[in-house]
């Protein structure tokens, strides 16, 4: 069900940050929301459905659309649209097949936004820790938006929306990510951007850390554990804090 992908190897950095954890930590994995958090690729996402709609369905979406993919999965995205345009004919596969048919187009002439601090993150957790990934976004995006975080961006899991029958805020994703991994979930931490994807890493058990950098929906954020502006703030120190106020 779920891609495995490049195994983490276990000690082999010299990175001061992850000795740290290493040492003092009981932390042993972290689950990465993708859009809003690693990466702004949702815009580009709005565009190419907007252009798989108008090219094979004539239907010119508005505004209200584009703003809608922001911080939710194609479950919601898809309902909404079926909902407000009763011409689409697609099912929801189908609606998703074609929108990551035009990404690749998409994403050639404007590019996908990396997040201030996220490939530094993703390099120091990567060494030592099991990590996930879990997105409302589907395994076709996520393939196209993985090279664009570098070599790091590796993981072990990944919950992609079609892997999952209820999407964020239910935790099903984070609870399928834990049980793949064999990891409790006091042993992880839930790096998020969005008001729904909080609730579902809470909803899960984990300690869960939100994002403000890619809050771009200005979802409500304070039910988190802690809150950074970006993800140059995700340290071992940070997660060494976590780990004595939310024991």
């Amino acid at each position: 069900m779920y891609e495995r992908c490049a195994v983490i190897g276990l000690g082999r950095t010299t990175d001061p940050r992850t000795r740290v954890l290493q040492r003092a930590s009981v932390i042993k994995g972290f689950l990465f929301d993708l859009d809003g958090t690693l990466v702004d690729s949702e815009r580009e996402t709005a565009e190419a459905m907007a252009r798989a709609l108008s090219r094979h369905h004539a239907i010119e979406i508005e505004q209200y659309d584009r703003d809608f993919i922001i911080g939710r999965s194609w479950l919601a995205i898809y309902d909404s649209l079926i909902a407000r345009y009763p011409a689409i004919t697609w099912s929801r596969a189908e609606m998703i097949a074609r929108t990551a048919a035009l990404r690749d187009e998409v994403i050639a002439e404007l590019g996908i936004r990396v997040m201030p601090g996220a490939l530094d993150v993703l390099r120091w957790t990567r060494a030592a820790h099991k990590r996930a990934l879990v997105t409302g976004s589907s395994r076709a995006e996520v393939q196209q938006v993985l090279p664009h975080l570098g070599a790091d961006a590796t993981f072990d899991v990944i919950v992609a929306a079609e892997d999952v029958t209820r999407s964020k805020p239910a935790p099903d994703g984070y609870q399928a990510a834990l049980a793949a991994l064999g990891l409790a979930p006091h042993e992880v931490v839930v790096v998020e951007d969005s008001e729904a994807g909080i609730t579902a890493g809470r909803e899960a058990g984990c300690r869960v850390l939100a994002v403000r950098a890619g809050n771009f929906g200005g979802w409500k954020q304070d039910h988190a554990h802690h809150v950074v502006d970006t993800l140059d703030e995700l340290t071992p120190s940070l997660v060494e804090l976590l780990l004595r106020d939310y024991g």
